[in-house]
């Protein structure tokens, strides 16, 4: 295929304006909540199960493409890519309806899950517009440029889909 840079184009701004969009919304959930009468309390397991799933659909899609399936690592990315979105909207969801549970054990393991939870907030939000960038890359067929930012994009979104779950693990006995 060849690149599609008129494409391109037109989809950046839209990467930009969500990226701004969704960083406003996450950073700002914390400031206000909507109360509801059911507690969505039961989400927390799933965006875990999410993410990690979509760690292990970007590994199936490394895969592909270190063979150079290109159309099956094309649809592990867009699955990654919905399985992401549909985390999203659920974590705001979430996050907007019920309060913050507080992490409820002391010693050296209130550091590790600190560290840890710090560095996977800081890198999803960090990483969010650049996943926009490299998939609009690949979905233009700017293949070269595509690859330049995937060597380190996909890295740390994996890092994400891994330290979601384990984040989940150690909070999960300090649920009430």
């Amino acid at each position: 295929m060849q690149e599609n840079l008129g494409l391109a184009k037109k989809m950046t701004p839209y990467a930009y304006i969500l990226s701004a969009v969704i960083t406003l919304v996450v950073f700002g959930m914390r400031s206000f909540k909507i109360p509801v009468e059911e507690p969505l309390s039961f989400l927390p397991p799933f965006h875990s199960a999410v993410n990690a799933i979509t760690g292990v659909v970007l590994i199936i899609a490394l895969y592909f493409i270190k063979k150079k399936n290109i159309r099956a690592h094309k649809n592990m990315i867009m699955l990654a890519m919905g399985l992401s979105l549909i985390f999203l909207v659920s974590y705001v969801c979430y996050h907007l309806t019920t309060e913050e549970t507080k992490y409820c054990f002391d010693g050296s393991i209130r550091y590790v899950y600190f560290f840890l939870l710090i560095t996977h907030i800081v890198s999803a939000a960090v990483i969010f517009p650049f996943i926009l960038f490299t998939f609009i890359r690949g979905f233009t067929y700017q293949v070269e440029k595509h690859k330049k930012m995937a060597r380190w994009v996909f890295p740390v979104w994996l890092y994400v889909c891994i330290t979601g779950p384990i984040c989940y693990l150690m909070l999960e006995p300090c649920y009430s």
